[in-house]
């Protein structure tokens, strides 16, 4: 009798519940699947192909939705391209995510990730604003395979493991850590293997079934399955001659194997380019509905017309639409738009001074920055440079006065260049010369008898021209991928170096450059990617010595276009990146200087064998035996011995970036996962740990190991 009536007034309970909503849907009590279920009940079909946009917002049933927002390097509501053109907003701006990779930190990731996020939440909701998206198109989770794509300044690098764990760490940041709602949902772009710009509307992209698995899709699994995305965009390409925005990988590997259940749109314009370009159906009507029958919940261009006619002709049914956008509305109520604002705390974020202006979201800025920049070459110790010692400075090229900006950014509420970053360190007692060219002489004159000559060039990363153009054929961007990896400014080093012994060269790049005789010949020179508003106060405090410059290389910078294979060629075996490069790099993968030393010792596993999570520990003991504050960046390292297939000369397994005190001396532990040793075996279509020997090593870059252990996995 007891548990009978207990029953009634959980039944009372509820119905009570239920009537304070029009509609099942709006009851957050009620369990997802159930409450989308009511919704495809309620939608008209012409409302579910509505909902098929990047938008599902049915006015009719009080469905709020949200569409999407750039955001690689910050929140895209303005800049180059006007994103948000209605209503442009300033956004705090990063580094490009070339530079964020090169901070090797996933914390910093998550850190710029949240900052993005709130800001979106606060122009969303804010009632000055009210603009905006929550679907935030982050991180790209890409490789950078070959330094001429046109794109590298949109991803972290060209391995797999790096790039996965620092998308990981934006996701993170972007959508928080609320157990029941995100901040801003993360959109990985773009699935897969995208990346060459000329040809890619109609080129496929082809490699074996091992690369997908274990290189080209790692970075996007693991922002599914570790950290929680559950949208991205399908790339214009195909892959083995399948275009990605049909293939059967969506639903058989995303959704059905890592639990993607979310959005998948298309890119751009995607939809007409399967029949126009890749000519793979013979119109818009078949290609709409095979689209929609493999996973696409959202289009990103002109869909409606051919959707509809596919449904009338059969082609498609409603209920195809019905599977697919739940994924939509998955989303949506993940970010908590179908809920009473009181019980999501992201909600509240509408209030207050806008945060792009506050202290905090600037510190950032230039904190990030600093972390991003990379000391490629120290002779004698140029720098830091002591500015009490400093007389006359002269601050030379095109990009010294320029703070760049590129397609997808947003507007920065200010800009700091290198030229007033650099005086605003200085202060008063210290001439500055400053040219942006050698012109009638004027740079090498100002250069001439100065204490230091700082020289700041690199890419303009829109090329300063207009779509699919770029003058400068050693720049590149969308749709353009780059002809010549010679920096065209180094002329104007030659010129400067001549006169001054002491130049320092500041390459402001969104990608690789071959500088071999800069190398060769210039004392000192600094890293560092595009678009921050913090640009030239980071780099001020690194020149200076303010902050110890801690960044690494993530890609493997070539001295010369002759080592790379052709550019359409995918299979990375052929000698693509640090794993199969086997010729002698201008800068290694991982590589980075500091104005300290450091020294590893003792390095050890925790056992021979797993333990039942499936990890071993590798410790190491790293000191800084100098005299400054400093950053180093411990990275793991495996190679395969006698493996039955072909495996990388090396990969990255793990890394941990720290910060130690002149002397200070301290354990680094870094978890080796047995789930990352496996191979996919194509035969039986799973992945599989190897009973063979591999060599486990410590270092601080690719080609710099400084211990190595041997463990066998046929005692596991």
């Amino acid at each position: 009798m007891r548990l009978f009536l207990t029953a009634l007034l959980l039944l009372a309970s509820f119905g009570h519940a239920q009537a304070q909503y029009q509609y099942p849907f709006q009851n957050p009590a009620l369990p997802t699947e159930q409450r989308i279920d009511n919704i495809l009940s309620l939608l008209t079909l012409e409302e579910k192909i509505t909902c098929l946009g990047t938008n599902p917002t049915i006015e009719r049933l009080g469905i709020k939705g949200t569409g999407h927002s750039e955001g690689l390097h910050g929140l895209a509501l303005g800049g180059p391209a006007q994103w948000n053109r209605r209503k442009m907003v300033p956004t705090t701006q990063f580094p490009q995510s070339y530079g964020l990779g090169e901070t090797w930190d996933p914390e910093v990731m998550r850190q710029v990730g949240e900052a993005e996020g709130y800001e979106a939440r606060y122009v969303f909701q804010n009632p000055k604003y009210s603009t905006g998206n929550l679907v935030i198109r982050a991180p790209n989770a890409d490789l950078g395979r070959d330094p001429r794509w046109g794109r590298t300044e949109e991803c972290y690098g060209e391995d797999a493991f790096l790039t996965g764990t620092m998308a990981v760490g934006m996701i993170k940041g972007l959508q928080g850590d609320d157990p029941k709602y995100w901040q801003t949902a993360a959109l990985m772009k773009h699935f897969l293997a995208n990346s060459n710009e000329v040809g890619r509307e109609r080129g496929s992209s082809n490699f074996d079934e091992r690369l997908f698995r274990e290189y080209y899709s790692l970075p996007f699994r693991m922002g599914v399955e570790l950290g929680g995305s559950r949208a991205y965009m399908a790339a214009y390409n195909a892959w083995n001659g399948i275009p990605m925005m049909v293939h059967p990988v969506m639903k058989d590997v995303t959704v059905k194997e890592w639990g993607q259940n979310g959005i998948i749109c298309t890119d751009g314009g995607a939809l007409k380019l399967l029949f126009k370009e890749h000519k793979y159906y013979p119109d818009s009507v078949w290609a709409a509905a095979q689209a929609v029958k493999m996973g696409i919940n959202q289009f990103l261009d002109d869909y409606k017309v051919p959707v509809t006619q596919a449904v009338q002709q059969k082609f498609l049914t409603e209920k195809d639409i019905d599977a697919v956008i739940r994924g939509d509305f998955r989303v949506m109520i993940k970010l908590g738009l179908l809920d009473p604002p009181a019980q999501n705390k992201y909600a509240a974020i509408k209030d207050g001074p806008e945060p792009w202006l506050s202290d905090k979201h600037k510190t950032l800025a230039r904190q990030v920055t600093q972390k991003s920049i990379v000391l490629l070459k120290n002779e004698g110790n140029l720098l830091p440079l002591d500015k009490s010692k400093l007389k006359t400075i002269a601050i030379i090229g095109p990009r010294a006065d320029q703070v760049l900006l590129d397609w997808y950014s947003g507007t920065p509420p200010y800009t700091v260049s290198a030229l007033a970053g650099i005086k605003a360190k200085l202060g008063e007692g210290v001439t500055i010369r400053h040219e942006a060219t050698n012109q009638d002489n004027r740079a090498v004159n100002a250069a001439q008898g100065a204490d230091v000559a700082i020289v700041v060039v690199g890419n303009y990363p829109t090329c300063n021209a207009g779509w699919a153009m770029c003058p400068d054929v050693s720049e590149g961007k969308e749709s353009v991928d780059r002809k010549s990896l010679t920096l065209t400014d180094e002329a104007l080093i030659k010129q400067v170096r001549r006169v001054n012994p002491n130049t320092i060269v500041v390459l402001a790049s969104s990608f690789p450059y071959a500088i071999t005789w800069t190398q060769q010949n210039v004392p000192a020179i600094v890293h560092l990617s595009q678009n921050s508003q913090e640009f030239g106060n980071a780099l001020a405090d690194v020149l200076f010595g303010d902050y110890n410059p801690g960044g690494r290389l993530t890609q493997t910078w070539p001295s010369s276009m002759d080592q790379l294979p052709p550019m359409l060629d995918y299979n990375i075996r052929n000698g693509r990146t640090y794993q199969y490069f086997q010729g002698k790099p201008l800068y290694p993968f991982g590589f980075g200087l500091s104005y300290t030393t450091f020294q590893y010792s003792n390095f050890r596993l925790s056992s021979p064998k797993f333990n039942k999570a499936g990890e071993i520990m590798a410790s190491v003991d790293v000191q800084n035996t100098g005299a400054r504050l400093g950053d180093e960046v411990v990275q793991l390292y495996i190679s395969h011995v006698g493996s039955e297939v072909a495996r990388p000369l090396k990969e990255l397994k793990g890394f941990r970036r720290i910060t130690l005190k002149p002397q200070e001396k301290r354990t680094v532990q870094i978890p080796l996962r047995a789930a990352d040793l496996r191979y996919w075996h194509e035969g039986k279509q799973q992945f599989v740990l190897e009973k063979d020997l591999v060599k486990v090593m410590v270092g601080t870059a690719a080609n710099n190991v400084q211990f190595e252990k041997s463990l066998d996995l046929s005692k596991n």
